[in-house]
């Protein structure tokens, strides 16, 4: 089995489970656990295809990643709530383990097709965040992947490592995967944040400019 198919499977598998326990956080139906475990684990690839140029119908011949990711929402499903709970203590865990393998797969498939770098970059964030991007929309949540500790950017080192040639052999991409969870995980333990800039509102929609006190950016601060 090649590498590419690999990282597919882990993460379909991650993401999908990711998508079924935020379903079942909110209260869904075993209809909309499926439903939201399916777009987060192939969401992302589908919005990839999109963007470099491959017919959306090639999802339906990933017909055994479909059954995986079917099979891995059911067994979340059904799992004990003892087990759910000591999941959702490792879920960020898992989810890096997902943006991993992900952009690595997305980056991998622009290059095959020659597509340039930043088709490779641009494939690796999609295929990486896409899928948590609708997974939190669906379940009416402010996607974290945009606002939360540094996410999208170790999906976009990926697709640079494997777009510029740097990462090629299967061990150098086990490496690359590895540092990209290592380092998801740090960013999480650390809160490490991108500059941002926060314009607070008053009950009058008056804009933080208005206020002397508040004209400054907020530069990633808790």
């Amino acid at each position: 089995m090649h590498i590419f198919d690999w990282f597919s499977m882990i993460g379909t598998v991650a993401f999908a489970v990711s998508g079924a326990i935020v379903a079942m956080e909110e209260g869904y139906d075993i209809l909309g656990v499926l439903v939201l475990g399916l777009v987060t684990a192939f969401g992302g690839g589908v919005i990839r295809n999109v963007l470099i140029g491959v017919p959306v119908t090639t999802l339906w011949s990933q017909g055994s990643l479909i059954m995986l990711a079917v099979i891995s929402v059911a067994i979340a499903f059904i799992l004990p709530l003892s087990w759910i709970t000591h999941w959702r203590r490792t879920e960020v865990f898992f989810d890096a383990i997902g943006l991993a393998a992900f952009a690595i797969q997305g980056a991998l498939y622009a290059t095959q097709m020659n597509h340039p770098l930043i088709a490779a970059i641009v494939a690796g964030v999609m295929t990486g965040i896409g899928g948590g991007i609708i997974r939190d929309i669906l379940a009416g949540r402010k996607p974290l992947v945009l606002r939360d500790e540094i996410y999208a950017v170790w999906a976009m080192v990926g697709g640079f490592m494997v777009g510029t040639g740097f990462t090629k052999t299967p061990g150098q991409l086990i490496i690359l995967f590895t540092g990209i969870v290592l380092f998801r995980m740090l960013s999480v333990y650390y809160k490490w944040k991108l500059p941002r800039r926060a314009l607070d509102t008053g009950s009058s929609g008056t804009t933080a400019a208005a206020k002397p006190k508040r004209d400054y950016a907020d530069w990633g601060t808790p």
